[in-house]
C-alpha cells in the first residue's frame, strides 16, 4: 500500500521555475491522502497551504528576477543613428540600428542589428575589441574577425549616436560587459590569456604595473635629464621622421614621449599604457590641448590592444637595468609585429650591452662582511654559523647596481648588439654572450661589469642614449657581477668566459657568468685554462649600492694601470645595414690616458 511521509515536505518545494506543476501536484497529492488516510488530511492541508504560499512566493520572486533581467537589457540595447564600415563612407543600412550587449554562454558580444530583424549585421566579440571616441556623437569600434578557413584579421565599424547622452551610456555598457569573466561548464572561464599572460606569473606583473602606476616612479624618470633630454633631443631633432606620421607609444606611462611626438608634428598618437598611469597620462594630455587633440591614451598591454590604424613609427623607453631587465624589450617587439607599418621606424632602433672585467677590492670586502654576521657562534646563545655559507652565497648573487670609476675595468670592453628592427621575441629569451678580454694590467678581476647603450637612428641626426661608466650618471647606473673567488691575471694575460641570460617569469633573468684565466708568457700556446670562477646571479633581486664613484684607493698587491676605455667593437653589416650610424665615439676619446694614483 501507498504511503506518505509529512516530514519529506522539503523534497517538494518549488522551484522558481516551476510553481504551476508545484500547485498541481500538491493538488493531487492532497487528493491521494484523503482517499487512502483521512487521518493525515487536516495535517496535510495545514502542509499544503504552507506550500502553496512558498510557492506563490517563488512565482512573485520569479517574476521580479524576470523583470529585473528585461530591464537590464533594455540598459543595454541602444537604438543608434547608423553605422558603416571604417573603410567606407556610407552607412552599411538606411533602416534604423540596434545595438544589443549580451554575455551568451560565457562570451561577452556585441550585435547590430537592423531594427525589423533579428539576425546580426555585425558580432563583435568584446574580449578582442577597442572602442574609441572621435567625437561627441561618434566613436569607432575595433575588433577582430575572420573569414572562413583564413586567418584573422582587424575590423572597424564607425558608430553615430543619436544624442551625447547615449555614446556615454554605451561607452560605459562596453566598458562594463569588457571584462565580464562568465562561468563556464566545468569552471573555465570565457577569459583567453594573453601572450603576456603566458610568460609572466601574476603577482609579478600586479608589481610591476602598481609601481610604474605611482606617480613618484614616474617623476623619478622624468627627473633623469640624460634619459629624457636625450629623447627629447632624438624626437625634435628628428621631425622628418615624426610629422604627419602615425605613432605608436608602447608602455607610454605619463605620456612624455606621446606630447614630444605630437610636439614634432605627429597625424596622430597612441599612447598605449596597461598600468593605472593611463588616468594620470589621459589628465596630463588633456592639459595640453594644442598637443592632445592629435594623442589618444589606450589603456592595456601591447599584447592584447587593438588599434584602428598602423603605425609609421614606434617609440619607448623599453630598457631596463642591463638593457633587458623587466622584460619589455619583448613586448617592444611585439608592438612591432603588431602595429608597424613595413619599413617603419623604431625610437630606439638598436640596443647594446657592453661588458668588461674590473678589480675593486672595496666592493668585494663590502659583500663578504655582510655575512660575517652568520659567524657569531653565540647569538643570544645560538650558533649561526651553519648559515654562513649559505648567506655568502646568496649576497654574492645580488648584482651590484650603483656607479663607478671607469677606471676599475682592467680590459676593453666588448659589445653584444640587439636590433629592435629585426630580433624575434623568443631570442630574447635566452642571450648567450660569449667573452674574450686582453688584461690591460695586472691585478685581481673581481668580476664583470656591464652597461648598456641605445641609439635612436634618425633620419636627419642619430643619437645615442648611454649609461657607461665616466657618462653622466642616469637612475639605470651600471650594473656589475661579483665572483665569488678573483682571478689574479697578468698584464696581456688573456680572459675568457660566458654570459648567458636566461628569462624567467618574474620578468627578469637569471644571470649565469663564468671567467677564466688562460696561462700567459712562453709556453702559453701549449697551456689551457689555469684559473676559472663561475657565479649565478638573479637580476630580479640587485643590490642597489648606487654610490657616485669614489677615489680608488690601491690595493697593496696592485700595480698602477691606464685609464681603460669604454670602447665600442666594429659592427658587422648583418647586425645593421647603417654601419656608419654605429661608429659612436668614446666620450672621452682623444684624451690622454690617466694613470691611477693611491
Amino acid at each position: 500500500m501507498l504511503s506518505f511521509r509529512v516530514s519529506e515536505k522539503r523534497a517538494w518545494l518549488p522551484t522558481p521555475k516551476s510553481e504551476v506543476r508545484s500547485l498541481l501536484q500538491i493538488t493531487l497529492i492532497h487528493l491521494f491522502i484523503h482517499l487512502y488516510k483521512p487521518s493525515l488530511s487536516l495535517e496535510y492541508l495545514k502542509l499544503s497551504l504552507e506550500l502553496s504560499s512558498e510557492a506563490a512566493a517563488a512565482a512573485a520572486a520569479a517574476a521580479m528576477e524576470a523583470s529585473l533581467e528585461k530591464k537590464a537589457h533594455k540598459q543595454h540595447e541602444f537604438a543608434l543613428a547608423s553605422i558603416s564600415e571604417l573603410a567606407s563612407s556610407s552607412s552599411s543600412s538606411s533602416s534604423p540600428i540596434v545595438a544589443r550587449f549580451s554575455a551568451d554562454c560565457g562570451v561577452s558580444e556585441l550585435r547590430f542589428h537592423q531594427e525589423s530583424q533579428s539576425i546580426a549585421v555585425v558580432n563583435v566579440d568584446l574580449r578582442a575589441a577597442q572602442l574609441f571616441k572621435i567625437g561627441p556623437e561618434s566613436s569607432v569600434c575595433i575588433f577582430e574577425a575572420s573569414d572562413t578557413g583564413k586567418e584573422k584579421y582587424s575590423r572597424g565599424v564607425t558608430i553615430q549616436f543619436r544624442n551625447e547622452a547615449e555614446s556615454r551610456a554605451f561607452h560605459s555598457a562596453f566598458e562594463q560587459l569588457k571584462d565580464f569573466e562568465a562561468q563556464l561548464p566545468n569552471g573555465a572561464t570565457s577569459a583567453s590569456k594573453s601572450k603576456f599572460d603566458d610568460k609572466i606569473e601574476p603577482s609579478s606583473a600586479k608589481m610591476y604595473f602598481h609601481y610604474y602606476g605611482q606617480l613618484l616612479h614616474q617623476q623619478n624618470m622624468l627627473q633623469d635629464y640624460v634619459r629624457t633630454g636625450t629623447y627629447y633631443a632624438a624626437v625634435i631633432e628628428n621631425r622628418a621622421d615624426f610629422y604627419g606620421r602615425v605613432v605608436v607609444d608602447v608602455g607610454a606611462g605619463s605620456g612624455i614621449l606621446s606630447l614630444f611626438a605630437a610636439q614634432a608634428g605627429a597625424k596622430h598618437v597612441y599612447a598605449v599604457e596597461a598600468s593605472e598611469m593611463a588616468e594620470y597620462a589621459s589628465k596630463l594630455i588633456a592639459g595640453n590641448p594644442a598637443l592632445g587633440q592629435r594623442i589618444t591614451v589606450v589603456k592595456g598591454k601591447v599584447e592584447e590592444v587593438e588599434l584602428p590604424e598602423k603605425a609609421d613609427i614606434l617609440i619607448s623607453e623599453p630598457m631596463g637595468t642591463l638593457l633587458v631587465n623587466e622584460r619589455m624589450l619583448e613586448s617592444y617587439v611585439i608592438a612591432r609585429d603588431r602595429f608597424l607599418q613595413p619599413n617603419g621606424k623604431m625610437f630606439p632602433t638598436v640596443g647594446r650591452i657592453h661588458m668588461a672585467p674590473f678589480s675593486d677590492e672595496y666592493l668585494f670586502v663590502e659583500i663578504a662582511n655582510k655575512a660575517l654576521f652568520w659567524q657569531q657562534e653565540n647569538y643570544y646563545g645560538v650558533n649561526l654559523t651553519a648559515l654562513h655559507g649559505s648567506a655568502f652565497q646568496g649576497y654574492f648573487s645580488q648584482p651590484v647596481v650603483d656607479a663607478f670609476d671607469p677606471r676599475l675595468l682592467v680590459a676593453p670592453s666588448i659589445s653584444h648588439v640587439i636590433d629592435f628592427t629585426k630580433i624575434k621575441e623568443e631570442d630574447l629569451y635566452e642571450i648567450d654572450i660569449p667573452l674574450r678580454f686582453i688584461a690591460s694590467v695586472g691585478t685581481r678581476v673581481h668580476g664583470l661589469a656591464c652597461w648598456f647603450d641605445v641609439l635612436f637612428n634618425g633620419s636627419t641626426v642619430p643619437r645615442w642614449l648611454t649609461t657607461a661608466p665616466g657618462a653622466p650618471t642616469t637612475h639605470w647606473y651600471q650594473l656589475r657581477c661579483v665572483l665569488t673567488q678573483p682571478l689574479y691575471v697578468m698584464a696581456g694575460q688573456e680572459i675568457t668566459g660566458s654570459l648567458r641570460m636566461i628569462a624567467h617569469n618574474a620578468q627578469s633573468y637569471t644571470i649565469y657568468l663564468t671567467l677564466s684565466a688562460k696561462m700567459w708568457g712562453p709556453g702559453a700556446d701549449q697551456g689551457g685554462v689555469i684559473q676559472s670562477s663561475s657565479c649565478k646571479l638573479d637580476l630580479k633581486e640587485p643590490y642597489y649600492r648606487m654610490s657616485q664613484p669614489q677615489a680608488y684607493t690601491l690595493a697593496q698587491d696592485q700595480q698602477p694601470h691606464q685609464l681603460i676605455h669604454t670602447q665600442d667593437i666594429p659592427i658587422h653589416s648583418q647586425d645593421l645595414d647603417d654601419v656608419d650610424l654605429i661608429a659612436q665615439p668614446s666620450p672621452t676619446s682623444g684624451a690622454q690616458l690617466n694613470t691611477l694614483h693611491g
